[in-house]
């Protein structure tokens, strides 16, 4: 009987670069606000999906997703202004 664990390696094969590079890392961390605004609204949706909407739950919603407007807004001035200030470096 052969184990799975066994033939691990041979399907994923463990090497260094495996881990995610500085530039990757700095990625994540200017993108996590936008996460972050998307788990808020994800989480007022389904707060009012096993009862009645009242307008508490819809002025939540309004609110969750206004930040996530915002958060994509700045996310993508600030990759413009980066691409802008490179180009003319």
């Amino acid at each position: 009987m052969k184990h799975i664990a066994a033939l691990q390696d041979v399907v994923t094969p463990w090497s260094d670069g495996l881990e995610p590079s500085d530039s990757e890392l700095n990625a994540i961390e200017a993108e996590m606000p936008v996460v972050l605004a998307e788990v808020e609204l994800l989480d007022a949706l389904i707060t009012q999906l096993d009862r009645t909407p009242s307008e508490f739950d819809a002025r939540r919603i309004r609110r969750a997703r206004n930040r996530v407007l915002d958060a994509r807004r700045d996310l993508a001035n600030r990759a413009a202004s980066l691409t802008e200030s490179g180009d003319a470096a």
